[in-house]
């Protein structure tokens, strides 16, 4: 019981024991809340980060710290969080109040200075933003918008744009996005199954490849469609 209402003198395999809990308890919370909160980094998600490591961080550093207090304190926070991302997705004054709106720092390719200042970003950050947005050309900016998660969202102006398909009147067919059949000389048999291929059509492939088996094989994806083949093994890959 000391591990868990704590002690002075706590031995090394308690503080162990500890690290198992809360990071299982971490763990289940992050499943709980869903994955907006590590893909979409919010001010409120940043928020709730730092309570929660600084709440359930403590009983690590400090063995006479009961558990149960932290770990209450952390689930009604967490509890709290959820509910405002519940409320912000069901209402949109409520949505207004807890996420910032997105800025619009180049409009018609002119810097907004004001906006630029009020959002707090340099110049130089701005122009790194851009490079990592392949911009780095001022002249070629319609709009970047400072996104709530912080991001810079940058629309090109359309003399810029990449050719695609549609403008050469082009109607390819879909890809769609590719299947791991081979993983590391295992045969993923869902993914196959789902294609509705067969292991001798999958043996197939490989050989024609240049391999004998699919041991040799570390990753074998193909296609919705079965046309793009990519095969790679310990020594040479392909895709045909």
């Amino acid at each position: 019981m000391e591990v868990w209402h704590g002690a002075e003198d706590l031995p090394i395999y308690g503080f162990i024991i500890r690290a198992t809990i809360i990071y299982i308890y971490i763990f289940m919370v992050v499943k709980i809340l869903g994955q907006r909160s590590m893909v979409s980094f919010h001010p409120i998600d940043f928020i709730f980060a730092v309570i929660i490591g600084d709440v359930v961080g403590e009983p690590l550093s400090s063995g006479d710290i009961a558990l149960g207090g932290p770990l209450a304190a952390a689930s009604f926070i967490a509890g709290l969080h959820l509910t405002l991302s519940y409320l912000a997705l069901k209402n949109a004054r409520v949505r207004r109040i807890v996420e910032a709106e997105p800025i619009i720092i180049i409009n018609k390719g002119h810097i907004l200075v004001d906006e630029l200042r009020k959002a707090k970003i340099t110049v130089e950050s701005l122009m790194m933003d851009l490079r990592l947005n392949q911009a780095s050309d001022l002249t070629e900016i319609d709009y970047a918008i400072l996104e709530p998660n912080g991001q810079i969202s940058v629309i090109k102006k359309s003399k810029y744009d990449s050719l695609t398909p549609s403008d050469l009147m082009k109607d390819p067919p879909e890809k769609g996005y590719p299947s791991v059949l081979i993983l590391e000389g295992k045969v993923n048999n869902s993914n196959l199954n789902k294609l509705g291929h067969t292991n001798e059509w999958l043996q197939e492939q490989v050989e024609r490849h240049g391999f004998e088996s699919i041991k040799e094989i570390f990753l074998l994806t193909v296609d919705e469609r079965s046309e793009r083949i990519f095969v790679s093994g310990e020594t040479k890959k392909k895709i045909v």
